[in-house]
């Protein structure tokens, strides 16, 4: 039976919280929090005193111990880069795709054998039920020969609205403009004007969604797709003609995926000298060779505008490299104090959101694959190339404030012995062990992750005490401690404690210490 938990006491200072919980037998926690968002705190509880950085929350679960405060987490940074590799003999990584190109030409407008018709505009997911990310509305329109427009040359304007998420426009089969919503309003609406002919004029509106929101209040009634309205604007005197209400006729998905060209292996792909680039609804296929090594790889879709990828068959996700993130709201630092909004710490401003997309090892031969592509707008599938992920060096910055390692408290319990702040370190892949030690600091580093330098107090024998434990090896932990590394400010003044943001809760000289496994490198374990 499980016990009864009181609140004994919640009391809140300026900037300052102290939550206690307690059971009927006796058992106690409490979670003291400096809610400022500039400065350091002290709180005194239970006869003890706890210094909390700005913005954090510290966990006592039995109101003694700090186990965890979160912002001094024993973490390691992974500094990393994608390296594009050649993938054949003599063949850079993004000619080794130029080769052994074909492809296949989406219809534009209705072909499958699954349309049907309806008078009015349908919502898009209902319609779909999840089949396919594609739903085609095309209206076939009579245009008289005595509009004003087809005399002197000027255009009609038509105009779409709809739930989102993003939209494709052909006139007479001809790409007229598209549209997409974006990440705070996913509605589409567009105005592009438009060459219209005398007699039957074909309009096919080719709508499709990016995922479906699977959260939120009433997210199932969100709804997408064009529901209207649907317009022509600019006809005789001037007027509008609305066909929202005419009988459309509908399709769920492509021909393509009707015909089963994710796959690779169905027929009816095209193979000539000449390939088709920057052409709107176009499927590609290729073949390659996986990348050599283990490391993680990536496809560079540098080059293409949208659509979806397939790996031998399996679908890698929706690529979208043109979709490109503002050019303003960039910081060169990140501060994690105060309320997190989704504007804080944004980077790349001006770069396409997403380029790279992972492709599972286990998903690839070392040779045969099959790579297909379905391109919406028109892209140039010979620029894009593949990437291997790897991992130069490490960086972790801890100090003698840091609570212990989550994964020391067993064997502390076990030993009854209270283990200190511990820097440890660990290659990321199998048969790997650390090379070298490039550069390691006790005492009171400036700068972040991975660009560390010795401050006023370093202790002079840090970086031979770390190469001495971890050089050789595939992982290695040091105690963080004066003990360990000696006094880092002999013949120095006392240092202040330093609040500044570009230092993570630097201590006083004597008290202080921090490691920098900036510059960590691998080499990989022999067999």
């Amino acid at each position: 039976m499980s016990e009864i938990v009181d609140v004994v006491a919640a009391v809140i200072i300026i900037w300052k919280e102290v939550s206690v919980y307690k059971t009927e037998s006796g058992l106690c926690s409490a979670f003291l929090a400096n809610v400022g968002t500039q400065s350091d705190a002290t709180i005194n509880f239970n006869g003890h005193s706890y210094h909390l950085p700005a913005w954090s929350v510290s966990i006592l679960p039995d109101c003694k111990n700090v186990v965890l405060n979160t912002a001094k987490i024993n973490s390691v940074t992974t500094i990393s880069r994608f390296m594009h590799q050649t993938l054949k003999n003599d063949v850079t990584s993004s000619e080794a795709f130029q080769s052994g190109w074909s492809w296949f030409n989406e219809p534009v407008g209705i072909s499958n054998n699954n349309a049907f018709m309806k008078v009015g505009l349908v919502e898009q997911i209902n319609t779909t039920a999840d089949k396919s990310d594609y739903l085609w509305y095309s209206l076939s329109t009579e245009i008289q020969g005595d509009e004003p427009f087809l005399q002197d040359g000027s255009q009609t304007v038509l105009h779409v609205e709809s739930l989102g998420h993003a939209l494709h426009a052909f006139v007479n089969g001809k790409l007229a403009g598209s549209g997409k919503g974006n990440n705070g309003n996913a509605k589409v609406s567009i105005e592009v004007p438009v060459t219209l002919t005398p007699g039957k004029n074909t309009i096919d509106l080719l709508s499709l969604t990016v995922g479906l929101q699977n959260y939120g209040a009433f997210f199932d009634k969100q709804g997408a797709g064009i529901t209207g309205p649907v317009k022509l604007e600019g006809l005789k005197n001037g007027s509008t003609v609305d066909i929202s209400s005419a009988k459309w006729t509908y399709q769920t998905g492509l021909k393509g995926e009707e015909l089963g060209l994710p796959s690779g292996t169905s027929s009816g792909w095209v193979s000539q000298s000449t390939l088709p680039k920057n052409q709107p609804l176009i499927w590609y296929k290729t073949h390659f060779d996986a990348p050599a090594g283990n490391n993680p790889v990536a496809i560079d879709f540098t080059g293409m505008g949208k659509g979806e990828a397939w790996v031998n068959g399996q679908s890698i996700g929706r690529y979208w490299p043109s979709y490109m993130a503002p050019n303003s709201g960039c910081t060169n630092s990140c501060n994690y104090r105060g309320s997190y909004g989704s504007n804080k710490c944004l980077k790349n401003c001006g770069k396409p959101s997403q380029k790279l997309y992972h492709v599972p090892r286990s998903w690839l031969q070392s040779s045969g694959n099959t790579l297909v592509l379905f391109e919406e707008m028109g892209g140039d599938p010979t620029q894009i190339s593949f990437a291997t992920r790897q991992t130069e060096s490490l960086c972790s910055h801890v100090s003698e404030s840091h609570p212990v390692p989550i994964d020391m408290w067993s064997s502390d319990q076990k030993t009854g012995r209270k283990s200190g702040p511990t820097l440890s370190l660990e290659c990321p892949f199998p048969k790997q062990v650390i090379s070298s030690i490039k550069f390691a600091s006790f005492g009171t580093p400036h700068g972040t992750c991975g660009s560390f330098s010795h401050g006023k107090c370093s202790s002079t024998k840090a970086l031979s005490i770390v190469q001495k434990a971890c050089i050789g090896s595939k992982s290695c932990s040091i105690g963080i401690s004066i003990d360990t590394f000696g006094d880092p400010c002999v013949g120095q003044s006392i240092v202040p404690k330093h609040q500044g943001a570009h230092f993570n809760n630097q201590r006083t000289c004597l008290k202080g210490g921090s490691i920098d496994w900036s510059r960590v490198q691998y080499t990989q374990a022999k067999e």
